[in-house]
């Protein structure tokens, strides 16, 4: 193990903090327009000066590491890298708000990285507007990752960049139309900057003031879901920021590599890529059976407002943005599983989105069928395809492994924090437990949309922070933190 290069990599981890952290204190600045702002900015300071220290610490410690990247480092780097980006990323709450501990400071950081948009507070109107801006600025950072801004910028790290990149998204580096990854990464970071922009600009266009349009640009482009209001996107009461939140919420839980090939004209391979349309189509499934759901229980009367209620509750969830715009714990129990299926689904490979992915559902479900169909007709071969291409047996094989460890996670993890947390409800532990893994934000029962993970434990907060982080990063590079015995056996 080069521990050298892993702090080498940690360094700039920590180092974009550092600067994110000089960011939020000048925004809060440029911004507040009340006292809010008062006697916080030597707590900001101090977090900067704090974490350009252990920047400096880390920069010494990776001196003379080389450039050769294995895949144990990258693994190594990317666990820790999260883990380590969720501890320094509480500081400014800690020192900021007193009512904040330190379980509740690494529980909202974990969260705002990990896009996940499950929150501890419950007065955000009430909070700093610098603290307020770190908030959402943390889920943007974490929306692309922190990881794949230093893949793109290193180019010192050569092939090991593929590996990086490939195990801290959900998407790989073959699907780059670019001999090197880096400049891959470059267009797909060119896309998010694009789309961050437009995404502003049109919901300043729509009524929100900069600092609102900024704040919630942040939290729909990364569909993290960290708004400036307790009462979500809600607070707004226009149907028009509604239905823009929409589309763009659906924009952000896109594989970039459609977006790019959106940008450059190539329409063609993006109405042929299957996951993007079964996307599209169980999407729109849960907004309509929703709807219909809703006008035949008589929960909304008018078929313009179910529909647009429905339709941003079905995309928030699915999407893991978490935003929201009506107390869906009110609904029909009906709709309450259908919003519990679209969480688990999730969104596209390679996007900001959470979930399982639309490619696994879709090949776990074309696996099943060819097996269904091996049952009474056993001779026949029929191959499986996806986006075009002919799915190998490893491929297939990956998928269902995922599928079955994340199972695991999640029938071990409901004992755990019904442990931590005794008096929930099951459907309480179990939606909190597949909000915080599948980095949705809000559940149901005790974390439905109105209500927040405050009255958690301590030890709940810490073991939700990691889940948070588990599902960022799709499970294994947390879990080989916790088998060494496999670094030192393969490379």
């Amino acid at each position: 193990m080069n521990y050298r290069l892993i702090c080498k990599l940690l360094s700039v981890i920590v180092v974009t903090l550092a600067v994110a952290f000089l960011v939020c204190l000048a925004m809060g600045q440029v911004f507040d327009t009340t006292v809010r702002e008062d006697g916080v900015f030597d707590e900001w300071l101090m977090c900067s000066a704090g974490t350009g220290a252990l920047a400096l610490l880390f920069i010494l410690l990776g001196r003379n590491s080389g450039h050769k990247l294995l895949r144990k480092e990258a693994l190594t780097v990317i666990g820790l890298g999260w883990i380590l980006a969720s501890v320094v990323g509480a500081m400014p709450y800690y020192l900021i708000l007193e009512e904040a501990s330190l379980a509740d400071s690494i529980f909202e950081s974990a969260s705002g990285l990990t896009t996940t948009g499950a929150s501890v507070f419950s007065n955000l109107e009430s909070i700093p507007t610098s603290l307020l801006f770190w908030r959402c600025l943390s889920q943007w950072i974490g929306g692309l990752g922190v990881v794949v801004f230093f893949v793109a910028l290193l180019s010192s790290l050569g092939a090991g960049a593929k590996i990086l990149f490939s195990n801290e998204s959900s998407g790989h580096s073959t699907d780059i139309d670019s001999g090197r990854v880096q400049h891959g990464v470059l267009q797909i970071m060119y896309v998010y900057l694009g789309l961050s922009a437009l995404c502003a600009m049109v919901y300043h266009l729509c009524g929100m003031d900069w600092f609102d349009a900024l704040c919630h640009m942040f939290a729909t482009v990364s569909t993290g879901g960290f708004g400036t209001y307790n009462s979500s996107v809600a607070a707004f009461q226009s149907p028009l920021i509604e239905w823009m939140v929409i589309i763009f919420m659906a924009l952000g839980g896109t594989s970039f590599f459609v977006m790019l090939r959106m940008v450059k004209g190539d329409f063609r391979y993006v109405w042929s890529n299957t996951e993007f349309v079964a996307y599209l189509v169980i999407m729109a499934g849960f907004s309509l059976i929703i709807t219909l759901i809703l006008l035949g229980e008589g929960t909304l009367g008018d078929f313009g407002e179910a529909f647009r209620l429905s339709t941003f509750q079905a995309v928030s969830l699915m999407t893991s943005t978490g935003f929201s715009t009506a107390d869906f714990q009110m609904w029909p129990n009906a709709v309450h599983t259908l919003l519990m299926a679209a969480m688990i689904v999730g969104g596209c490979s390679g996007s900001t989105g959470g979930g399982t992915k639309v490619v696994r559902v879709v090949v776990a479900l074309k696996v099943a069928r060819r097996q269904i169909e091996h049952a009474f007709r056993p001779r026949v071969v029929r191959p499986l395809h996806m986006n075009g291409r002919v799915l190998d047996k490893d491929d297939q094989d990956n998928v269902i492994s995922y599928i079955v460890l994340l199972a695991i996670v999640c029938v071990v993890s409901v004992p755990i924090l019904s442990l931590f947390a005794h008096r929930l409800s099951f459907e309480g532990a179990l939606s909190a437990m597949l909000a915080c893994l599948f980095n949705v934000g809000p559940g149901f029962n005790e974390v439905g949309p109105t209500l927040n993970y405050s009255y958690f434990s301590e030890g709940a907060k810490l073991f939700l922070s990691l889940l948070m982080i588990m599902g960022r990063l799709e499970l294994y590079a947390v879990l080989v933190l916790f088998s060494p015995s496999l670094w030192k056996r393969f490379t």
